[in-house]
């Protein structure tokens, strides 16, 4: 029953999320930490990370680690094809309509009015994980030393998460 209940889950979260990986953690934590009760916050959070370091969109990592640990590799695997049927339903039922409304100002309008809600959902996210990692003088240094890194330095996030993790092992020791 557990795996069926992941892959809806999953599918739900992939059927209803637009914006990319990002703008599906709300959703996921809702899903998973209030609805499901599958997790807590904090485990949540630590999977998120994870899933930001690793290879892959983290909307997919997040699934698969959620799914590994609540039922092995078993588990993994069906909440990556939950995560990820939506989407190739959807892309490819698109993808032959895709001449058809290639100039319409109504599609135009509607992407229009979804990026700001695909901001919004992804400051959600990012608001869910600051309350867990953003815990003391510290953390907040770290977080705003590596924002000022990517926005002003434009270094590569993954180095800024290696000097982050060095910097961890170096101030939290």
């Amino acid at each position: 029953m557990i795996l069926l209940n992941l892959y809806l889950s999953f599918a739900k979260v992939g059927l209803f999320t637009f914006g990319g990986g990002y703008a599906m953690l709300p959703l996921i934590e809702s899903e998973i930490i209030h609805g499901r009760g599958w997790l807590t916050v904090r485990e949540f959070t630590d999977i998120v990370a994870i899933a930001e370091v690793t290879p892959g969109p983290i909307a997919v990592n997040s699934a698969t680690f959620v799914g590994y640990r609540l039922a092995g590799v078993l588990g993994g695997i069906v909440a990556t094809l939950g995560v990820v049927t939506p989407s190739v339903v959807i892309m490819l039922a698109l993808a032959m309509l895709a001449r058809r409304f290639e100039n319409s100002t109504g599609l135009a309008r509607v992407k229009s009015g979804m990026r700001p809600a695909v901001a919004g959902l992804i400051a959600a996210a990012a608001l869910t994980v600051a309350r867990v990692a953003l815990v003391d003088l510290k953390s907040i240094m770290i977080a705003a030393a590596a924002a000022l890194l990517v926005f002003k330095v434009r270094l590569d996030p993954i180095a800024v998460l290696a000097i982050s993790g060095l910097l961890g092992i170096l101030i939290f020791s």
